[in-house]
């Protein structure tokens, strides 16, 4: 796929007199060598009367030799070349295998016939002291070429200036400031005191408005340009003459298109030639147009087929909406990366440590594009088999009417945050969000790995593995036992807080765990703290006394949602009673120790253990952890919308209190039609985004 764009180049020269002119020298044509593909060139000249002869210098450059035998009051030249604009990959080569490596020496045949190209005509003390400062030590020949390019970039400061000639390197780097022109002779220099054959090059230069801005580095110019330009080449053995341009500190690519390669800038000058003494007026002017574009990713339809895309859509909304019928359109865009293509997570993997920062950015993106006060979910999402833990999936979650879920952007972890916090910044988060809640925090309670697990799987270790030795390649349950023993097992892995929303009054309700055990230990695995709660030796509540789930009907009509974040101010610090039921009169032989417990049989096939007397306990819990230094918060399963986002509220609270940004992973919100969402999560090779649905086109337009 290429962009066919029309270069025009028109010079002007206006005299105030009738004056004899000189036979003139025209490097304005392509050079043999350029790696742009030229469809057409056409050169024209006024006056008319005149004498053309097309040669090649000495160097192989296309020069027009032009006499004229009658006097003239103006003289133009006007230049047009057609030119495939396909891109290039400036390091599509291959080098010598004696060349593989900076420095190097040309074989005897070869130098000799560089010998012009070796020449140091410049060799100052300012410059001496330049490659004085380089490093010369054995490199592989790209990254040298990479690296002395980009060096000088970023010591030499670009303006244009007018003057005619060239700077001298000394002038140059004195000033630390030059045209295109005065950068790419002081670029020659220096490769030949490197011992590397070097060429001064004039040419044009055309940039093209990108189609969408760059994501990690200069977007290029607002507008389509063209313009004379001057950069140097340096020859390498198997590769030949590789361009380099200092103004921009890249390789050449498409975009230059050599006119005149030579060993001196003199003979590149574009023009050459003289006139009788005069007056002269000068003008010039340099455009390029696009003539011809293929459709590609970036830019797929032109102006007026996407007008006619638009005014389509709009018509079939308008003969939905006559036939009332009501239908919605969602997406599964996917993305990869756009400079790693070899690596197994952008091929074949699903996941990858690159590709978890790059979904991070792309999910805080799609926040401020679609939810600017939407929640991120740190959540599991796929499970395939073969894979041992489910797959990462980032979720955004944002209310239809606009009112904030999670103000403040600051206080949701990102990856490339600074990761600080330990188990200690646990505790002091869960019992600080109780006081948001208004429970008691004295329900916080540590929860440990089970240690005696782990003492049993280091004790099947072979004796001559150390199991603090970190290995990546080594099985998960062994990554797993090393960073706990690097932790220390005697610390918490996480806090609990039992939790649940009260429907008889209105508020939360917490309440403290009793284990056989003297501590909660995690039931052994590398999921959240969250997933691996014992809830089995919680105290067993029988079927008809368990709290029954509140479902809402799909159908139903539902009020406004509140500001949850004025709603919740008002509690900080409370601690309300709930009235817990007396079971005692239930179980009236209630054994003074647990250990005296039975086991009563149904006469059915099924067991059911009865208790021999009742506790009030809730099973669900939220649970606060720090893993690799950043600080989670795990919400427990929720029925109503409204409860969860009042969790929500008071969870950006406490990380706004205690200054901890913090991730909310677990249970999703439950399904809402008064919330909006989307996810992104990972597949092999790729980020796929799973867009939220659009309800007419004008949403779908805006969407994606």
């Amino acid at each position: 796929m290429a962009i066919r764009v029309a270069i025009n180049h028109k010079t002007n020269y206006q005299y105030d007199r009738f004056v004899s002119l000189s036979p003139h020298l025209f490097r304005l044509r392509p050079a043999v060598h350029s790696r742009t593909h030229i469809e057409a060139y056409s050169f024209k000249i006024f006056p008319k009367e005149h004498f053309i002869n097309w040669q090649q210098d000495p160097f192989g450059n296309y020069q027009a030799r032009v006499v004229f035998p009658e006097k003239t009051k103006e003289l133009r030249i006007e230049v047009e070349v057609i030119a495939h604009m396909t891109v290039i990959n400036p390091f599509d080569f291959f080098v010598e295998e004696y060349a593989e490596k900076f420095p190097f020496a040309y074989r005897e045949q070869l130098k000799g016939e560089l010998i012009p190209y070796l020449e140091i005509k410049e060799n100052g003390p300012l410059l001496i002291q330049w490659l004085a400062g380089i490093d010369k030590n054995p490199q592989p020949v790209n990254d040298f070429l990479v690296y002395i390019n980009q060096k000088l970039n970023r010591d030499i400061r670009y303006n244009i200036r007018m003057e005619a000639g060239v700077q001298t390197c000394e002038d140059t780097l004195s000033l630390t400031l030059g045209s295109c022109r005065d950068s790419a002779w002081l670029l020659v220099q220096i490769f030949r005191h490197l011992g590397l054959a070097a060429r001064f090059v004039s040419g044009y230069l055309v940039q093209l408005t990108a189609d969408i801005k760059s994501l990690d580095g200069p977007s290029g110019p607002d507008k389509d340009f063209t313009d004379l330009h001057a950069w140097t080449e340096v020859y390498v053995p198997g590769a030949g003459w590789i361009g380099l341009d200092p103004t921009s500190g890249l390789f050449a690519g498409e975009g230059h298109i050599p006119l005149a390669c030579t060993p001196d800038y003199v003979s590149a000058a574009p023009v050459v030639g003289a006139t009788d003494p005069c007056e002269t007026v000068f003008s010039f002017s340099n455009t390029v147009t696009r003539i011809h574009e293929d459709p590609r990713v970036t830019k797929p339809y032109s102006e007026e087929q996407w007008a006619a895309i638009l005014a389509t859509g709009y018509q079939i909304d308008q003969d939905l909406e006559k036939g009332d019928l009501r239908m919605t359109m969602g997406g599964e865009p996917t993305f990869v990366s756009i400079d790693d293509m070899e690596s197994a997570q952008w091929n074949t993997a699903a996941d990858g440590v690159e590709k978890r920062i790059m979904a991070q950015d792309l999910i805080f993106r799609l926040r401020s594009r679609f939810g600017p006060d939407g929640m991120i979910h740190f959540g599991q999402g796929k499970w395939y088999p073969g894979e041992q833990l489910p797959r990462w999936q980032y979720g955004l979650f944002w209310r239809k009417d606009h009112y904030p879920i999670w103000k403040n952007i600051h206080l949701i972890a990102h990856e490339k945050m600074e990761k600080k916090f330990d188990w200690s910044d646990a505790q002091r988060f869960a019992k600080e969000l109780a006081r948001h809640l208004a429970v008691s925090e004295d329900n916080v309670s540590p929860a440990y790995e089970d240690v005696f697990y782990f003492l049993w799987t280091e004790g099947k270790l072979p004796v001559n593995l150390d199991p603090l030795q970190k290995n990546l390649k080594a099985s998960i349950e062994r990554r797993t036992l090393t960073q706990l023993l690097d932790r220390g097992l005697d610390n918490p892995a996480g806090y609990t807080l039992p939790l649940k929303w009260n429907y008889d009054n209105s508020k939360w309700q917490s309440c403290k765990w009793i284990l056989n055990r003297d501590n909660l230990f995690l039931i052994p695995g590398n999921s959240p703290i969250g997933l691996r709660l014992p809830l089995d030796s919680l105290p067993v509540v029988e079927k008809e006394n368990e709290p029954q789930k509140v479902e809402r009907s799909l159908f139903e009509e539902l009020p406004a949602l509140t500001n949850f974040h004025e709603t919740i101010t008002s509690r900080y610090g409370l601690v309300y009673e709930h009235p817990a039921q007396d079971y005692k009169t239930k179980y009236p032989d209630k054994p003074a120790d647990v250990k005296d417990k039975k086991k009563i049989k149904k006469d059915s096939d099924e067991e059911d253990v009865k208790p021999l007397y009742e506790v009030a306990v809730i099973k669900t819990a939220l649970c606060v952890e720090v893993r690799d230094g950043i600080l989670y918060t795990f919400l427990p399963p929720i029925d109503y919308l409204e409860h969860y986002l009042d969790l929500v509220a008071s969870i950006e609270a406490t990380a706004s209190a205690l200054n901890m940004p913090v991730r909310i992973e677990g249970y999703e919100p439950p399904r809402d039609y008064r919330m909006e969402r989307l996810m992104v999560s990972p597949d092999p090779g790729v980020i796929e985004v799973n867009i939220h649905p659009s309800s007419s086109w004008k949403e779908l337009v805006h969407t994606m």
